[in-house]
């Protein structure tokens, strides 16, 4: 009872200021020792690895940026050689239609042309046979013409006898 009668909160005496001053540099010494240090080193290696993170991130955004940019360019490229097989085509096209239209009106000319000489060489053929056939009728006529002004007179008759003989020997 001793402690009890004597103590106040309100006024603490030297002793009890001493000791929790004692007390409260030691704990405060130890937890600077086990606790701060600990806590400020982990505070310190937390706020390197943000500073990291963010200098990653800012190095990702960064290849992103130039991949973005890349591909831009990769797309771009794409276009022009795009187009440009696009022209190549065209032009092949053309040129593909101006030959075969060229094929086609050199063929064109050359069965009209095949077709013509067909038709002049038929024509000379046909003239042929009937200038053949009016000769042998003319023939056929003259003969008939002859036989009938030779059967009445002999003088004729021994000169057609006598050409005839003459034909033979040549």
């Amino acid at each position: 009872m001793f402690f009890l009668a004597d103590f106040n909160v309100i006024k603490p005496d030297f002793g009890l200021l001493f000791w929790t001053s004692i007390f409260f540099v030691l704990f405060w010494v130890l937890i600077g020792k086990f606790a701060f240090k600990p806590i400020a080193e982990s505070l310190k290696k937390r706020t390197a690895d943000i500073q990291d993170a963010l200098d990653e991130a800012k190095k990702a955004k960064e290849e992103m940026q130039a991949l973005n940019s890349k591909n831009e360019d990769l797309i771009k490229e794409a276009q022009e050689q795009r187009a440009l097989i696009i022209k190549e085509a065209k032009a092949a096209k053309e040129s593909m239609i101006n030959d075969a239209k060229a094929k086609a009106k050199e063929e064109a000319n050359r069965i009209v042309s095949s077709a013509k000489a067909e038709i002049e060489a038929q024509k000379k053929a046909a003239l042929v046979e009937v200038k053949n056939e009016v000769g042998q009728m003319a023939l056929t006529i003259a003969e008939k013409v002859i036989r009938k002004e030779l059967q009445g007179n002999p003088d004729q008759a021994s000169f057609v006898d006598k050409l005839v003989g003459e034909i033979k020997l040549n």
